[in-house]
């Protein structure tokens, strides 16, 4: 295994390995000279079908006679690139899990300004499901 996700370049458009590159939105690589001279000494189009991308975990299922190349994705991409990676059921928990983080981050913050404007510690607790001791003690 490696820490690189892998550009490929499938022989067919019947592969299911990986993800086309679009999926993950704009990585960063695909602007990088070493990304465009790949595609072109394979006679590829960024927008190929055949161009895929591949996760770090799915690089031993390469077959060996694919065109293949390593790209660093940051962890953003990389996050991105597992969701679209993922079956649906699971990129879609994944999605929820990911909004949870984001919202989880700013607890505190929030908390503290909605007791700062007055909302009583009880209500807060009801409408988050934070334990009240928690609540106050983001007043703290």
């Amino acid at each position: 295994m490696t820490d690189d996700a892998y550009l490929i370049l499938l022989n067919d458009t019947t592969g299911t390995l990986g993800v086309p590159p679009a999926s993950v939105g704009t990585p960063a690589c695909m602007d990088t000279p070493a990304v465009r001279a790949w595609l072109d000494a394979q006679g590829a189009a960024a927008s190929s079908p055949k161009l895929r991308l591949v996760t770090p975990e799915e690089t031993a299922a390469i077959p060996e006679d694919v065109e293949r190349l390593p790209v660093p994705l940051g962890d953003e991409e990389l996050s991105l690139l597992h969701n679209a990676s993922a079956p649906r059921g699971v990129a879609d928990l994944e999605a929820e899990l990911m909004t949870y983080r984001t919202a989880a981050q700013g607890r505190d913050g929030l908390l503290t300004r909605a007791l700062a404007a007055g909302v009583p510690a009880y209500r807060i607790a009801e409408l988050t499901g934070v334990d009240l001791a928690e609540v106050r003690a983001a007043a703290r």
